[in-house]
């Protein structure tokens, strides 16, 4: 009889686990088209969510297409917006996206990270972040709860966000993906925090070589 594969095992349980006490896994970002979720998330860059939801509960009740943004100065947005971190260059990103959107894809958002990535302002992680959430298409973003966590279970060993998602992406199923990038996300945010985490009440602790050096040390 073959081995089992511990590994597998452990996926298979975390994402029990996961689903169980994470059932309604999405994203926190507010948003009604594909558009207002790649502003959101353009937004959001080193800036909490719910920051970013207040700005846009009142910026998108006015500006919530490409033409409006094109036609804005870039002065006139960073005031609608600076109440959130690094607004000056998140104000030029939007600007300039909003007119390649129009120049270059019929005021649509493309539906390939390719063509995502070409976006002023778009990176990797926004770019899969559209990718599945406005196009449920099978994608990983890696942010800082995603790498944080899936380090602390072992799901990942790399040192930077490109290689953990390679590495995700190759242990995970791909039916998990989307599911599984909010979950980690929602355990980043509330039990296994950067500072003090919460392991004595974390359901997977059992799972977590984090959690059982700290026992040990």
């Amino acid at each position: 009889m073959s081995k089992p594969n511990i590994k597998e095992e452990k996926v298979e349980e975390l994402i029990a686990l996961f689903a169980e006490h994470y059932p309604e896994p999405g994203t926190s970002l507010d948003s009604n088209s594909d558009f207002e979720l790649l502003i959101a998330t353009i937004l959001s860059a080193q800036t909490t969510d719910l920051q970013v939801n207040k700005v846009t509960a009142e910026l998108f009740k006015e500006y919530n297409k490409p033409e409006d943004f094109a036609g804005l100065a870039q002065k006139e947005l960073e005031e609608k917006i600076n109440s959130i971190g690094l607004y000056r260059n998140k104000a030029k990103y939007i600007i300039k996206t909003s007119k390649m959107l129009l120049e270059d894809y019929q005021g649509k958002v493309p539906q390939e990270r390719k063509e995502l990535l070409k976006l002023a302002g778009v990176g990797r992680k926004t770019a899969n972040v559209v990718l599945a959430n406005a196009f449920n298409k099978a994608a990983f973003p890696v942010d800082t709860h995603v790498f944080r966590v899936s380090s602390r279970l072992a799901l990942s060993s790399a040192k930077n966000p490109k290689v953990t998602e390679k590495e995700l992406t190759e242990l995970i199923p791909k039916k998990y993906w989307i599911d599984l990038h909010h979950w980690l996300i929602d355990h980043g945010r509330a039990i296994c925090k950067a500072q003090n985490p919460d392991c004595e009440n974390c359901f997977c602790s059992h799972l977590c070589p984090y959690y059982k050096n700290l026992v040990k040390g």
